[in-house]
């Protein structure tokens, strides 16, 4: 399946990175994101800037890397929105494997390197990496618990460790095999954010399980060498963010279990919900009766991260029943509705 490799000595035949961007509040975010794929040991083959329908930051950026080889910034081709955007970079990127980093994070100098080694075995069609929060206030809030860093999008406590296979990779710190794309389609629009409205996403997850159906043998795994550093602003340190992620990720779930069905959908989230928040309960009440700072603060967070996830669900679900919630899986590469002719 893989090419024999000519770019940096890997075994595939290059690294293409795409970074979706949306808003010149994140500028010097932007730049160093693109900085950091710069300096990888393993060097990638090019790295796509994908603007989400924002003329003036397309031109910015346009300007900005006029003369940088490697770098190319486009326009997302399609609806607005993450999912589109990274279809437009598939589209638009010619390596053999697809890395896709957020436009807030940095990714540290091996990243690309832990994730090819990898792709040494044919049956790997997409690897993770781990995701590192950076809070802006310098420390994690007290209450915060490590097993809810995914609302930061973040890697949150619960996860394996090492290089493991996993159900699904997370979408800012990821990899795939050009050919996963060819199998199972590209991101579905309607799933993940579009940046202006609630912070929705699993749009990784459903694609990560429709591949998997696709070919049964398909590898994913994770690799906890493959780190990026993510910045958390001040605003999503608060309870209020807290409380509007966890339940819009709830609202995610309900539409990935209309798509993929409840059993594969909910796979992962059964033995999170069983195990794993119910021992982070016990750490925060343990902490809290050693009069540990934000025991009992990170007891009720989980508490309250599961109610608010759970009711997100279940409306959720009911709006997909109702036919409310819609979501489409677009062929990259096919020119459809314009999002595959990204060049």
């Amino acid at each position: 399946m893989s090419a024999p490799g000519h770019h940096g000595g890997s075994a595939v035949a290059g690294v293409s990175v795409v970074i979706c961007v949306y808003t010149e509040d994140r500028w010097e975010d932007i730049l160093a994101a693109v900085s950091s794929v710069r300096a990888q040991s393993l060097a990638a083959l090019e790295t796509l800037l994908v603007v989400d329908h924002n003329a003036s930051l397309l031109d910015r950026l346009t300007k900005e890397y006029k003369e940088a080889e490697g770098v190319r910034v486009l326009a997302n081709a399609g609806p607005r929105g993450l999912s589109a955007g990274r279809n437009t970079g598939i589209a638009a990127s010619s390596g053999e494997i697809i890395a896709f980093l957020d436009d807030d994070a940095v990714a540290e100098r091996d990243w690309l390197r832990h994730f090819a080694e990898g792709y040494a075995d044919p049956k790997v069609f997409a690897v993770g990496g781990r995701t590192m929060p950076v809070w802006e206030s310098r420390r994690r809030p007290a209450w915060f618990p490590e097993e809810f860093d995914w609302v930061v999008g973040c890697t949150y406590k619960g996860l394996p460790e090492g290089r493991v296979r996993v159900r699904n990779v997370l979408g800012g710190n990821a990899s795939f095999r050009r050919s996963a794309f060819e199998v199972a389609g590209g991101f579905a629009t309607g799933i993940g954010r579009d940046g202006d409205k609630r912070p929705l996403g699993c749009e990784e997850t459903e694609l990560c399980i429709r591949l998997t159906r696709a070919r049964p043998d398909a590898v994913l795994l994770i690799d906890d060498r493959a780190v990026i550093h993510h910045r958390v602003p001040a605003a999503r340190e608060r309870f209020r963010y807290f409380r509007t992620r966890t339940y819009a990720e709830g609202l995610s779930k309900a539409l990935v279990a209309r798509s993929v069905g409840a059993g594969k959908g909910l796979e992962s989230e059964r033995r999170y919900t069983t195990r794993v928040l119910p021992a982070g309960v016990g750490r925060g009440l343990r902490d809290a009766l050693l009069a540990r700072p934000g025991g009992a603060g990170r007891a009720g967070a989980i508490v309250a991260g599961v109610v608010t996830a759970a009711g997100g669900y279940v409306l959720g679900s009911v709006r997909a029943r109702r036919g409310g919630a819609t979501f489409s899986v677009v062929e990259i590469g096919k020119d459809a509705d314009g999002e595959g002719a990204a060049a």
